[in-house]
C-alpha cells in the first residue's frame, strides 16, 4: 500500500513529469503541458498546490511545460517552456510579522527568464549546477543564480529528451585538482563564461534524443559521440537472413538497418530519406538481394551486404507496397499492392538491368492478405500464389507469361463468408501438398495447391483476435519419444500478441500458446534461419523484440492437455459427463436407425459408425446449421481423409471422429446477436422511428431466395412450414398453401433482427 496519495483534478490536466526536492524527500513537483503541482508529505498525508501563471502576468507568451526541477541551495523552482524560457517559482512568504509560517509547497510564479533560443524540452541538475538542454540539442550549464556558465552544442544528434549524468562521488576533490592544474592548462575542460574564467568541471554525460539517438559527451574534451541510433518512427517491417544471424529492420522511419541479432550489432545501414517510408522487405533465399516496397509505390532491390541498390527503382504500383516474395530459385520478385495488383519482376544478370520489369495483373476486387512462391510439384519451376479478403486464392501463370501479361493459371473462391487474413504454406507432413490459409472466423483451412479443394477446416488460435500473419519455423524436430515422426512449429501473430502452434494440427487447443508482444498493433512477425528466435516489428512503438523458441515448453503443455479425445470431450458444453455429450450420443446413434431405415423389420447391424451422409442432420440436430457449402467440405474432409496413402474413399464416420469434425467446424463463439444485427443493417432500412432496422416481408422472401446459396420456393416453403407451425394435411388438397399465406399474414410488414430471431427462430438475442 502507497505510504500516501492524492488525487488529482482533471483540471490539472495529464502530469507527464515528477520530481523530488534534492535535500528534502517530503516535497516534490510535477507538471502538465499548462499546470505546475506542488507536493508536501506530512505523514498519511500529501498536500498539494496548483499555482497560475498565464500569459497577462509577464506581458508576454509563457509556452506548455516541459519538465521541472528544485534549484539546489535554493529555495526556488523552475520550470521549462517550450517558449525557451524558465519559469521560476518562490515559496510564498507570510505577508506580515505574527501571521505563521506559509508551508514550503506553497509558491508563486515570480519570473519568467529566456534562457534557450529553442523550446526547453529537458530540466535537470548536476551538483550545484541546473542542467537545460531544449529542441534544437543544445545543452546549457547554468548556476543557482542562473547565471549561464557553459553550453554544449548536439544539434547533430535532435531534440533532447533526457540527460543524464555519471556518478563521481569525488567531484568536489577533482574540481579542487583541476583548479591547481588550471595555471599549467594540463586539464581539457571548458571554461566557465565568467570574468574569471575557471574550468567547468562536469561529469560525463549522455542524451537521448526524441529521433531514437543516445550519444555521450566526455566532459574533459567536449566530444559527442554517438552510442546508438534507431528508427524514430514506425517499425513496419523486418527480414532474416536465409542463412546469416542477421535481421533487417525497417520502416517509417526512412532507414533500415542490418543487425547482427546474436552479438547484438549493426552490420550496414541504409537512409533513404524523406518521404520513402518502407513498408515490406523480403531476403531472396540465396542471401544476395533484398526486395524493399515502399508506401509511394515503388520497389528497390538492394544488395543484401552494402545495402546499395543493385538496379534503378521501379515505380509501376501508384499506392503503397504491401507484400514483397521472392521465389525460392531467386529468378522472380512479386510484390502486391493497395491497387489490388500483383507485379512480377523477374532477374537479368547478364544484363545492364539485373532486374527487371515483367508484368502486372489486377486479380482482386478487395485487399490482398497474403503474397507467396512455391514449387511446382514433381518440378523445380515457381508457382506464385495470392489471397484477398474476396475470398479468392489465385495462382499465376508464370511459364506463359510475358511482358505486360501476367496470365492467371486459376481464380478459386475458397471461402463463403469468412475473410482471409493470412497465408502459408503446409510444411510436407504429409504426401499431399496443403496451402493453409487463416481467416477472421479463427480458423485454419487446408487446401489442396493443385485442386483448391478445401480439404481439413481445424479450430486455430482463439486469443483475442484473428491470425494475422503465419510463419512455418524452417528446422524440422525430430522427438526423441517417437522415433522418426516430424514435428513442426508455426509461428503467428495477432493483433497484440505472438504465439506458437504444434504442427501436425488437429484442433486441440492445448497445441497453441500466445503471449502479449507489443502494447499495440504488431506490424511484422519474421523467423530466423535456424527456427530458434522469433522476431515482432511493434510499430507505432518503434521496436523490435527478439523471442527464443521454447518447443519443449509447448510440447509439455501439449501432453497435460490430454491425449486422443480428452481435450475435445472439454471443448464441449458439459464436458463428457455433461447433458449435451448424452444427446450428442442418442442423435449419433439414432442416425444409424435412420441410415437403415426406421420402419425396417430387418435385423439391425450394431455398430459403432455412421455413413457420412449422415453427418449433416447429426450436427443440425446438436445445434450447429451449417451452410451447403459446409457441408460440402466436411464430407470432403472425411471422405478424402485417406485417399492419399490407401486410394480408397471413407464412406463412414464413428463418434470420436465426429465429435473433432463438429468441433473444428462449429463456429469459434457461436452465432452472437450483434452479427444478426449486422446483417439487418446491411440488407434492411430504419422503420419511421430510427429505432431498429428491418426488412420488409416480401423483400426478405426474395433476398432468402436470391442471395446467397440457392434455395428453391417449395425448399423455403417448407422451412418457413416448419418454423412458423404450420399443418400439411394431405387429405385436403390445398391445406398447406392456405396455412402457410394464413401464417405469412401473420407476420409483421417489416421484420426486425430480434422478430426474425425469437419468433422465427426461437433463438434468444440477450
Amino acid at each position: 500500500e502507497p505510504v500516501c496519495s492524492v488525487t488529482l483534478s482533471t483540471d490539472l490536466g495529464h502530469q507527464t513529469y515528477l520530481v523530488f526536492h534534492p535535500s528534502d524527500s517530503a516535497q516534490l513537483a510535477s507538471n502538465s503541458e499548462d499546470q505546475v503541482v506542488f507536493y508536501l508529505q506530512r505523514g498519511s498525508e500529501l498536500k498539494i498546490h496548483a499555482p497560475l501563471a498565464s500569459d497577462k502576468d509577464f506581458n508576454r507568451p509563457v509556452g506548455m511545460f516541459s519538465q521541472s526541477l528544485f534549484i539546489p541551495g535554493s529555495s526556488r523552482a523552475l520550470t521549462g517552456t517550450s517558449e525557451g524560457c524558465g519559469l521560476i517559482w518562490e515559496q510564498v512568504r507570510p505577508p506580515a510579522e505574527g501571521e505563521p509560517q506559509r508551508d514550503p509547497h506553497v509558491r508563486k510564479a515570480i519570473k519568467l527568464m529566456k534562457m534557450h533560443d529553442s523550446p526547453i524540452t529537458v530540466a535537470t541538475t548536476v551538483d550545484n549546477l541546473v542542467v537545460t538542454g531544449d529542441s534544437a540539442g543544445c545543452v546549457k550549464f547554468s548556476d543557482v543564480d542562473l547565471k549561464l556558465m557553459n553550453w554544449y552544442d548536439s544539434a547533430s544528434c535532435g531534440p533532447l529528451a533526457s540527460i543524464s549524468f555519471a556518478h563521481l562521488p569525488k567531484l568536489s576533490s577533482l574540481r579542487k585538482e583541476v583548479k591547481a592544474e588550471n595555471a599549467g592548462k594540463a586539464h581539457h575542460y571548458p571554461p566557465e563564461s565568467t570574468m574569471r574564467a575557471q574550468p567547468l568541471v562536469t561529469p560525463d554525460f549522455s542524451l537521448s534524443t526524441t529521433t531514437a539517438t543516445i550519444a555521450h559527451v566526455t566532459a574533459n574534451s567536449t566530444t559527442t559521440d554517438v552510442v546508438f541510433r534507431a528508427h524514430d518512427a514506425a517499425v513496419m517491417a523486418l527480414a532474416p537472413h536465409p542463412s546469416q544471424p542477421w535481421l533487417l529492420t525497417t520502416g517509417y522511419s526512412c532507414s533500415a538497418k542490418l543487425w547482427d541479432y546474436e552479438r547484438k550489432e549493426v552490420l550496414a545501414v541504409r537512409d533513404f530519406g524523406e518521404p520513402n517510408y518502407i513498408q515490406c522487405v523480403a531476403f531472396d533465399p540465396k542471401g544476395c538481394f533484398i526486395g524493399v516496397g515502399f508506401t509511394s509505390g515503388a520497389v528497390a532491390v538492394l544488395d543484401a551486404h552494402t545495402l546499395e541498390e543493385v538496379c534503378q527503382p521501379f515505380r509501376y504500383a501508384r499506392d503503397c507496397v504491401t507484400h514483397i516474395a521472392f521465389s525460392h530459385d531467386s529468378q522472380y520478385l512479386a510484390t502486391a499492392d493497395f491497387d489490388l495488383c500483383v507485379t512480377v519482376f523477374v532477374a537479368r544478370p547478364n544484363e545492364s538491368q539485373s532486374w527487371q520489369y515483367l508484368a502486372r495483373h489486377r486479380a482482386h476486387y478487395k485487399q490482398i492478405e497474403g503474397l507467396m512462391f512455391g514449387v511446382v510439384l514433381d518440378s523445380d519451376a515457381p508457382r506464385l500464389l495470392s489471397v484477398g479478403q474476396d475470398r479468392y486464392l489465385v495462382e499465376y501463370d508464370l511459364s506463359q507469361s510475358s511482358e505486360d501479361d501476367l496470365r492467371l493459371l486459376s481464380q478459386d473462391r475458397i471461402e463463403q463468408s469468412a475473410v482471409p487474413t493470412a497465408m502459408a504454406w503446409y510444411p510436407p507432413l504429409t504426401k499431399e501438398s496443403f496451402v493453409m490459409v487463416a481467416s477472421d472466423q479463427y480458423k485454419l483451412k487446408l487446401y489442396n495447391s493443385t485442386t483448391k479443394m478445401c480439404r481439413r477446416t481445424l479450430l486455430g488460435p482463439t486469443f483475442g483476435s484473428p491470425v494475422r500473419k503465419l510463419v512455418v519455423l524452417p528446422s524440422p524436430i525430430i522427438r526423441a519419444d517417437s522415433g522418426d515422426e516430424k514435428r513442426r512449429y508455426l509461428a503467428y501473430i495477432t493483433t497484440d500478441k505472438v504465439g506458437l502452434h504444434l504442427l501436425p494440427h488437429d484442433g486441440n487447443p492445448h497445441n497453441s500458446m500466445c503471449l502479449v508482444a507489443h502494447p499495440g498493433l504488431v506490424a511484422d512477425l519474421a523467423c530466423s534461419h535456424d527456427g530458434r528466435y522469433l522476431f515482432t516489428a511493434g510499430g507505432e512503438d518503434c521496436t523490435v523484440s527478439m523471442w527464443s523458441t521454447n518447443t519443449e515448453a509447448l510440447e509439455a503443455a501439449s501432453q497435460l492437455g490430454g491425449k486422443e479425445l480428452v481435450p475435445f470431450y472439454s471443448m464441449l458444453e458439459g464436458g463428457r459427463e455433461g447433458e449435451f455429450f448424452h444427446e450428442l450420443e442418442d442423435f449419433f446413434y439414432y442416425a444409424q436407425i435412420r441410415s437403415q431405415g426406421p420402419d425396417t423389420t430387418a435385423s439391425r447391424e450394431v455398430s459403432t459408425t455412421v455413413p457420412i451422409e449422415q453427418v449433416p442432420y447429426v450436427m443440425r440436430a446438436i445445434g450447429f446449421y451449417p451452410s451447403e457449402q459446409e457441408i460440402e467440405d466436411m464430407l470432403n474432409e472425411v471422405k478424402f481423409s485417406k485417399y492419399v496413402d490407401t486410394g480408397s474413399y471413407v464412406t463412414e464416420i464413428d463418434l470420436g471422429d465426429f465429435i473433432k469434425l463438429y468441433v473444428n467446424h462449429r463456429p469459434a463463439f457461436g452465432l452472437s446477436p450483434a452479427q444478426l444485427s449486422q446483417a439487418f443493417r446491411v440488407l434492411g432500412r430504419q422503420d419511421g422511428g430510427g429505432q431498429e432496422w428491418a426488412v420488409e416481408r416480401g423483400e426478405l422472401l426474395t433476398l432468402l431466395q436470391e442471395k446467397g446459396e440457392h434455395i428453391t420456393e417449395p425448399e423455403l416453403e417448407e422451412c418457413l412450414m416448419t418454423l412458423l407451425g404450420c399443418s400439411d394435411n394431405p387429405e385436403v388438397e390445398g391445406s398447406f398453401t392456405r396455412s402457410l399465406e394464413a401464417a405469412l399474414r401473420g407476420l409483421p410488414e417489416k421484420i426486425s433482427a430480434a422478430h426474425f430471431a425469437e419468433e422465427l427462430l426461437g433463438l434468444s438475442t440477450q
